[in-house]
């Protein structure tokens, strides 16, 4: 990106404005920055649009530009009392990739690394950010490290895997420039991608933050250091490492975790806070123009199956948010309901050796949670991911399958593709005597298990609330289930446990396994009952994370 300097105040962009960026096609996409107030703005595109406006009384400005179909090789003119011009601008799909840790699990860090380690694609454009929060609602990252990259291996191998995956093959699927905005951060919950104002009433959410609050009064009194000192601190170093980077230093750590020592780990302005991950991460990148929102997060949010069960409500909020805001600030740009799609969570914990797990399986819970959403809410997805995880390591290391399911829902919801896209989803249960037919749709070409032998993970019960290990026949595009131990079933539970990957799971030929679920609406937890706090596994001393083999995918 080329800068011609004047006398007068700079017209400025974010610099997620760079070289190497992408547009989302066939749309008006927002641009936007800062100059004098009362500035003329005018931006020229090489396809041969123009677009102009004023700078308000604050400096801050904002247009709407008309994007083409797909292509590469474009160029911006940004021109106020000085000139900005941005090259290699591609237009395509656009797609915000966001969560926690596992969204921004690398690719070099996962299993068939080394296939991607000559990959050279310069249509798949990435921008990977810094981690970030902060306590109030940021205009502009303050990582001034990352821009926008042509996807070669040295990029690949530092993006998320899940993102990279689905990027990839979206851009072989579609044939046109495809672009992935990374956005994670390691350990926080939902909560903290939500705007404060949303969710401020929501009683756990209080509590939440309260405790956080206490915490950091607590450790405050400890060290004897003020919120405002340690945030004077901070400001200073921040200054001095941005006037680094800006004078053409090179720094240590390109990716480094921006945030005020002290207060923010985890006191009321850290990462565990509400919204201080949406202030910072969020709000700086809207309207920009999108396509759709991948989401991986929620290990974060399933620590008991109280906050595992209240996840669904928070989920449905954080959506609706999205979809508002960004269609209000895009002047109805990005859709009122554009494609949303999050990942069930994988298995972990070790392998399940019972019918149903209860207080011990908020996992389970959590992809309730999830399908439930699923069902809700219109112009969702939802990518399976059982049948991947480790029943040791937090961060797996099998995305491969999760970013290319995602694609494969992509590409049917989004882009019309006439494929299957996603396992089995249950319909309804049928009970007659002693036996409960399951009927599904998405059966794609017919139902399968993951492997020769009876499907084993299906529970029965009868009225008694008792579950049993049930038999499990596949009937056409249906599931019979029964067992001589329930004579009068009420209900089916499937794949119920922290970890049911190491089961004879159900799939559809097509290779995508089923979701979890349940048949009754029986509350998941007594309100009066001690809680169980998941904890993770112990790892023995040079333990490594072994794949195994599943159905291949071939819609």
């Amino acid at each position: 990106m080329a800068l011609s300097h004047a006398l007068h105040a700079e017209v400025r962009l974010p610099r997620f404005f760079s070289d190497h960026m992408i547009l989302q096609q066939q749309t008006h996409a927002a641009i936007w920055g800062w100059a004098d107030a009362g500035e003329s703005i005018v931006i020229k595109a090489s396809w041969g649009t123009m677009a102009s406006t004023k700078a308000g009384k604050d400096g801050r400005w904002k247009l709407f530009l008309k994007t083409p179909g797909s292509g590469t090789g474009h160029t911006l003119q940004v021109k106020g009392s000085n000139q900005i011009q941005i090259k290699d601008v591609a237009i395509g799909e656009v797609w915000l990739c966001v969560g926690q840790s596992n969204m921004g699990w690398s690719v070099a860090n996962s299993f068939e690394a080394e296939k991607e380690s000559e990959v050279d694609l310069p249509q798949l454009r990435i921008f990977k950010s810094a981690r970030e929060h902060w306590h109030e609602p940021l205009t502009e990252n303050r990582d001034r490290l990352s821009r926008w990259k042509r996807c070669d291996a040295k990029a690949a191998a530092e993006t998320s895997a899940v993102a990279y995956y689905f990027g990839k093959k979206l851009h072989e699927e579609l044939k046109i420039p495809v672009g992935i905005i990374q956005r994670a951060y390691a350990g926080t919950p939902i909560e903290g991608w939500m705007p404060w104002d949303i969710q401020k009433d929501d009683p756990r959410t209080q509590a939440h933050r309260q405790r956080l609050i206490d915490f950091a009064e607590r450790r405050r009194r400890n060290q004897g250091e003020s919120t405002e000192k340690a945030l004077a601190t901070f400001e200073k170093a921040l200054t001095e490492y941005n006037a680094k980077i800006d004078a053409g230093q090179t720094m240590k750590n390109a990716f480094r975790q921006l945030m005020p020592p002290t207060i923010t780990r985890p006191g009321t302005l850290g990462h565990q806070h509400p919204a201080n991950i949406f202030n910072a991460m969020i709000h700086p990148i809207r309207p920009y123009g999108i396509r759709g929102i991948i989401w991986y997060q929620g290990e974060r949010n399933s620590k008991d199956v109280p906050q595992a069960v209240h996840y669904q409500s928070q989920l449905i909020k954080l959506i609706g948010y999205y979809r508002n805001s960004w269609h209000k600030m895009s002047d109805g740009n990005v859709p009122k309901d554009f494609p949303f799609q999050f990942t069930q969570l994988p298995s972990w914990n070790p392998p399940q050796t019972k019918p149903i797990e209860g207080l011990e399986a908020s996992w389970a819970a959590n992809r309730e949670s999830m399908r439930l959403a699923n069902r809700m809410v219109p112009n969702t997805a939802m990518a399976v991911t059982i049948d991947t995880g480790d029943a040791i390591d937090l961060h797996p290391k099998n995305k491969k399958p999760i970013g290319i399911r995602h694609a494969y829902l992509a590409l049917q919801q989004t882009y019309g593709r006439k494929i299957p896209a996603s396992g089995p989803v249950l319909r309804r249960q049928i009970i007659k005597g002693n036996k409960v037919t399951l009927e599904f749709d998405s059966v794609g070409s017919g139902l399968v298990s993951a492997r020769a032998g009876a499907l084993d993970a299906f529970a029965i019960s009868g009225k008694d609330g008792k579950w049993h290990w049930a038999k499990a026949e596949i009937k056409g595009d249906n599931i019979v289930v029964y067992s001589t131990e329930v004579t009068k079933p009420v209900a089916v539970r499937y794949a119920w446990a922290m970890n049911p990957s190491r089961r004879n799971l159900l799939y559809n030929r097509e290779g995508f396994p089923a979701s979890p679920f349940r048949t009754d609406n029986e509350p998941l937890f007594d309100p009066e009952a001690e809680l169980v706090t998941v904890l993770k596994p112990d790892k023995p001393k040079g333990y490594k994370s072994v794949d195994w083999k599943r159905p291949p995918m071939h819609p």
